[in-house]
């Protein structure tokens, strides 16, 4: 009875060790915020405000810009988003690359504007947040996070109407589903005996794996979107957007661990009513615990978290002759991200806790040009967006290690007869890399630590987007 009690010590630490994995994937994904929503935008590096792309995709670039459509007009595509990322340690200068995968982020829209009417019509469904960071089984930082995926879709129905002939309003309510995925190593150096010692001070060496926490759960969230756009002179367009936050509730996600074996005896006796000698297998010790009654069993788990609101604006010159000039200011209101609370509601309900994030706002700048050829209405099209990180320097983790970028952007927009188009785009993301680290951060413990203390490493992100659309109108 005394070493079952003494295991179950250790398990219900192992939980609160697994903690952490709730919330920060969903944020630090977050924090990578997708703007891969038609081809043309993409192409612009997102300067798409002001004069939106002539197709359905208005609709979230600006949902006043709807009236500038003519009858039908329907969108739908998807970007292929190609990221690499790696750790570089300070202690051992060993580099561990992301085991990461080509995510593919979907869109759709369509819209109706009767040229005699001041009123359109339409709907779109987009993904403004979301991928996945993903390491290695040997990456240190697994204990942080081996896998955070997060995908998420907004749908808005969305009426325009036409105050005057320059100007137009226009908007709609979002319903927005988020699911996640998250697994996370547990380290059974740092785990409690029952015996008022670690694992660790009995000869267990730090990064043991012997457990490891998968967490999926869903949600739904509403909100809405509303854009103005006007034409104060012939030559220029102004535009500004507005999305409002949407707040996910994971109320019902499902916590499961499963058992990684070890092949590792105890160094020395665990004391007690029943003492466990020293040359005790540490699989069979922990083996009980994740069956029926133990306290890794599975069980749920719930969080909140926002997404965060957007605010765009540009404006945009047509003075040249088939030339399209357009500079837009993005801004995201991360700083919402302050704390983070998660709650387990099973065994390892005492591992509840509030995780520190101190996010900022983000801003980007987007410069984009489009120029229209003589053949055949070919378009070519260019831009360059730089974007502040919103993460802090102590808030840089494998969870996704967000940092300031820049983008460089390349495409071209080539009708095909009968009303049909194909919007082709690439965007090569950079970075500089930035410090950060591989453990969590809670307002329980390092609430009061520095970058410099916390930070053990560097990551660097790069990344290559290829989108595709094709576009109807009549």
């Amino acid at each position: 009875m005394e070493r079952h009690r003494a295991t179950r010590l250790l398990f219900i630490s192992a939980a609160l060790a697994a903690a952490p994995v709730v919330v920060p994937a969903t944020l630090q994904a977050q924090a990578f915020g997708l703007n891969e929503i038609g081809s043309c935008a993409v192409s612009r590096a997102y300067a798409n405000t002001a004069s939106p792309c002539k197709d359905a995709s208005t609709i979230y670039w600006n949902p006043a810009a709807a009236t500038s459509l003519n009858g039908w007009n329907i969108t739908f595509g998807a970007a292929a988003i190609d990221l690499s990322g790696s750790f570089t340690q300070d202690t051992t200068l060993r580099k561990y690359d992301a085991d990461l995968h080509t995510e593919w982020v979907p869109n759709a829209f369509i819209n109706y504007h009767n040229a005699k009417s001041k009123w359109a019509w339409g709907a779109g469904l987009y993904v403004p947040y979301g991928l996945t960071s993903q390491w290695t089984d040997s990456f240190p930082g697994r204990f942080s996070a081996k896998k955070a995926s997060l995908q998420t879709i907004y749908v808005q129905p969305n009426v325009a109407y036409q105050i005057s002939p320059n100007w137009s309003i226009g908007g709609g309510p979002i319903w927005g589903h988020s699911s996640v995925e998250l697994i996370q190593a547990v380290d059974l150096s740092a785990q409690q005996t029952g015996s008022g010692v670690t694992f660790g001070q009995i000869g267990i060496a730090a990064g043991t794996e012997f457990a490891r926490v998968r967490l999926k759960g869903s949600s739904d969230a509403f909100g809405a979107q509303i854009g103005i756009s006007g034409r104060p002179s012939p030559n220029w367009m102004v535009g500004l957007r507005f999305l409002t936050p949407l707040e996910f509730t994971y109320d019902d996600a499902d916590a499961t661990f499963t058992q990684v074996l070890t092949g590792l005896t105890l160094g020395a006796a665990l004391p007690g009513a029943t003492p466990i000698p020293a040359g005790t297998p540490v699989d069979a010790l922990v083996t009980p615990e994740f069956g029926a009654g133990g306290p890794l069993t599975a069980q749920k788990a719930s969080t909140k978290i926002t997404h965060p609101a957007q605010v765009q604006g540009g404006v945009s010159y047509s003075g040249y002759k088939n030339w399209l000039l357009e500079a837009d200011y993005a801004w995201v209101g991360w700083k919402r991200f302050d704390v983070l609370p998660v709650t387990f509601q099973g065994g390892a309900s005492a591992s509840s806790r509030v995780l520190l994030e101190n996010y900022n706002n983000s801003s980007a700048i987007r410069l984009g040009a489009e120029y229209t050829t003589s053949y055949h209405d070919l378009k070519l099209r260019g831009g360059f967006a730089g974007v502040a990180s919103a993460a802090p320097p102590e808030t840089v983790t494998p969870l996704l290690p967000e940092q300031d970028r820049t983008y460089w952007t390349a495409g071209l927009g080539l009708p095909i007869g009968a009303g049909f188009a194909l919007d082709a785009a690439y965007a090569r993301i950079n970075t500089n890399g930035a410090r950060g680290r591989i453990s969590e951060r809670t307002t329980a413990q390092n609430s009061t630590a520095t970058a410099a203390q916390l930070n053990s490493g560097v990551f660097d992100l790069s990344a290559n987007i290829l989108s595709i659309s094709l576009k109807y109108s009549r």
